[in-house]
């Protein structure tokens, strides 16, 4: 019964299988983007920051940083972007501009924290392992003053999450699953036609099937890893070229992130040496994987990108 039931399972997909290869890929499109079609319904529940009960609020302050760097960016919708209070340590990001539901961007309360004033910090409870963090610690110093960022440097991470989602990153980096998918296929098929095995033994197509499906997978990781490196980068350079305090504070903000991640990663002990690189980057590098963009190299990018602002102010 039941390989009677996979047989006639095997000659329906093989009869229909142009029409699933394309409900599939816009399901797989669909899916990855689902997240920044309803930002509201979804990131921002995940995302937000909630005070005694309440979802935080955001400081006039902050507002106007935002506002600012809308303008600083080139926005010309400014209701199309919106903000609210994040959980975590840096700004967050989801949406579309050009879409009803708008862009959210998440900035975290550290924010509020000013290198006289360290409330957006300290009022708050971190737990590492167990144990909660102790402010007036060496440790507890130290991450303080890597989690107070300069205004330049909040203005330029606020504005990376801006130009990332004007640029449409959310739709490239989710049409990559779907056209390997269908990659994948036209060289499966392509492949069994070369061997000419398409009418041949079941138990060959079987074969070259897994082995391009196979392919097919190593080429997706590659290609969104490829992808994910590809748009961090343009945001960067597109933030920091704004002007020279936005390069400045780029290499400011990623120089506190390196030196947070290396004081969380003595922290956390064991865990901490699996989750970050003795750099600070973020999951050292799998394989042959490069699962987020190093922090080293996006800082080095800044610099370059400073230096470069600064010899065309020199010999302008």
């Amino acid at each position: 019964m039941a390989v009677q039931f996979l047989w006639k399972a095997s000659l329906w997909l093989k009869k229909h299988k142009i029409p699933l290869l394309a409900v599939s890929c816009v399901g797989l499109f669909g899916a990855n983007l689902s997240y920044h079609v309803f930002p509201e319904q979804t990131f921002k529940l995940l995302h937000e920051c909630w005070s005694e009960g309440q979802p935080a609020d955001l400081s006039q302050r902050l507002c106007g940083v935002f506002q600012d760097v809308l303008q600083d960016t080139g926005v010309k919708s400014t209701d199309s972007f919106r903000a609210f209070a994040a959980s975590g340590f840096h700004p967050v990001s989801a949406g579309m501009p050009w879409l009803p539901a708008g862009s959210w961007v998440g900035i975290p309360l550290n924010f509020e924290s000013t290198a006289e004033d360290k409330k957006g910090i300290v009022n708050h409870v971190v737990v590492i392992n167990g144990k909660e963090v102790d402010w007036k610690s060496n440790e507890g110093i130290a991450l303080t003053e890597a989690l107070t960022f300069s205004l330049e440097a909040q203005k330029f991470a606020i504005a990376r999450e801006v130009v990332y989602l004007q640029n449409s990153s959310p739709v490239a980096s989710a049409i990559v699953a779907p056209a390997c998918l269908a990659g994948t296929f036209l060289c499966g098929k392509g492949l069994k036609l070369f061997l000419g095995l398409s009418p041949g033994p079941m138990i060959l197509r079987s074969i070259c099937n897994l082995t391009a499906a196979a392919a097919g997978l190593m080429y997706y990781y590659v290609s969104y890893d490829a992808m994910i490196y590809h748009l961090d980068c343009k945001a960067d350079r597109k933030a920091a070229t704004v002007s020279k305090s936005y390069a400045r504070g780029g290499v400011e903000f990623y120089d506190k992130i390196l030196s947070r991640n290396r004081i969380l990663r003595g922290l956390m002990g064991k865990q901490g040496m699996k989750m970050y690189a003795p750099s600070g980057n973020l999951f050292p590098r799998h394989w042959f994987r490069i699962k987020y963009t190093p922090y080293t190299y996006r800082r080095d990018l800044l610099v370059n990108i400073l230096r470069e602002l600064q010899a065309q102010e020199g010999s302008a």
